[in-house]
Formats: structure tokens, C-alpha cells, sequence
């Protein structure tokens, strides 16, 4: 196999377009274009970018010779640095990752809640204490939410998923305003506005769970 080959078969396996090279290693598509059909071949300071992009030693790409078994340790510690690398992820790949983010987070959020109630009905611990480890848990759930979907690269939608996108929002926008309804007739009937609000966070866990099962739902029917 020649050196074009080889870097046709590496951006295939990581399911890269020829432009998504490009753009990474600050070329043109034309350019990479003529390395994988051996018009040309990569100038010296792109051969470590390649190898970088592809998870490969120079070795591998210019002789073909792989890296030793000895080395199979420091290969594993890469590959699990590679799961947290959402740019090596596949779609499949971050909506499985968004499940495990939003199922661990609202598990938080519950937990957060339970402490709560727990310290304050139960326990008689000081208000200010519960008040402050309360918030330091929810923000510490919200933001592995929020640094997870910051994180997603962007993927170009279907037309199905963006027909599911809108009942999501649709749905969640309805959820909303009931939370909203029920915080309001809460609050003034029991006057208890420094516990209602908790509410909002039940409604932002609602609306997780509803991404959730459409997402879930999605996938299942790509799998058919």
C-alpha cells in the first residue's frame, strides 16, 4: 500500500471529509485531495499533524511499520483520552455520551433534592450550610450539561432530526409553561417561596428526560 492509499484508508476510519482535513491541518481539500491519489506528497511539517490527526506514529505512516506490543499500554491511555475527544467521536458515539451526561446529571439534581428536603424536614441542619451545598451539587450538575453540549462539534441534521427537534421544543415549551403555572399556584397557596422554586429544577429535569427518550427513540429507529 502506498503512502495515498494509506491516507485514504486513515481519514476513511476516522470518518473524516476531505474538507475536515483540510480545515484541521490548514490546507486545501485540493491538496489532500493530491496526497491520497499520489500527485503529490505531504510537506515535512504536515507529516506530525497527520500522524496526530490519525493516531498513528511516523513509522506506521511513512515505513508501515506498527508500534511495538511494549507500547500497547501507553496505546490503550490514548484511546481513552480519544473517547473524551468529542472531535473523534462519531454521531452515535456523542448521543451516547449525551445520554450518560443527562442520566448522571439529573441523578445529581435528584440527589441534590433529596438532601435538601432531608437536611432541612428531617435533620434540622442549619439552613445556610444546606442552602450553599445545594447549589455548589446542582451547579455542578448543570454545568457538566452545559459543558457537554458546549463541547458537540457541529453535525449537519437530517431532516428528520430537525422535524424531531422542533416537537422537543414544542413539547418542552408546553412543560415550561405548566412548571411555570404550577410554581405560581404553589407559591401563593402555601406562601413558601424559598422551597417552590425547586420546582424550576424539576422542570429543567423534565425537559432533559423528554431530549432524552426523543434521542433514545431516534436511535433505535436508525438501528431498524
Amino acid at each position: 500500500m502506498n503512502l495515498g492509499e494509506k491516507l485514504f484508508e486513515l481519514r476513511k476510519t476516522k470518518n473524516l471529509t476531505q474538507d475536515e482535513v483540510a480545515e484541521k491541518l490548514n490546507v486545501t481539500r485540493q491538496t489532500v485531495s493530491k496526497w491520497e491519489t499520489n500527485q503529490s506528497t505531504p510537506d515535512f511539517d504536515k507529516i506530525l499533524p497527520l500522524c496526530e490527526l490519525y493516531d498513528i506514529s511516523t513509522d506506521e505512516l511513512l515505513k508501515g511499520e506498527k508500534q511495538e506490543k511494549s507500547e500497547e499500554n501507553n496505546y490503550n491511555n490514548e484511546e481513552k483520552k480519544n473517547k473524551n475527544n468529542y472531535e473523534n467521536m462519531t454521531k452515535n458515539q456523542i448521543k451516547q455520551k449525551s445520554a450518560e451526561v443527562v442520566c448522571s446529571s439529573i441523578l445529581i439534581f435528584i440527589i441534590a433534592i433529596a438532601y435538601a428536603g432531608i437536611g432541612t424536614a428531617v435533620m434540622r441542619w442549619n439552613p445556610v450550610v444546606i442552602g450553599c451545598t445545594f447549589l455548589i451539587i446542582i451547579g455542578w450538575g448543570v454545568t457538566r450539561i452545559v459543558k457537554h453540549y458546549m463541547s458537540i462539534p457541529k453535525f449537519e441534521k437530517t431532516k428528520e432530526e430537525e422535524k424531531q427537534d422542533k416537537i422537543v421544543k414544542q413539547i418542552n415549551d408546553i412543560i415550561g409553561g405548566i412548571g411555570t403555572a404550577i410554581y405560581f399556584i404553589v407559591s401563593f397557596s402555601t406562601m413558601a417561596w424559598h422551597i417552590t422554586w425547586v420546582i424550576f429544577i424539576i422542570i429543567g429535569m423534565v425537559e432533559e428526560i423528554v431530549k432524552l427518550i426523543f434521542m433514545l427513540k431516534g436511535d433505535e429507529e436508525n438501528e431498524e
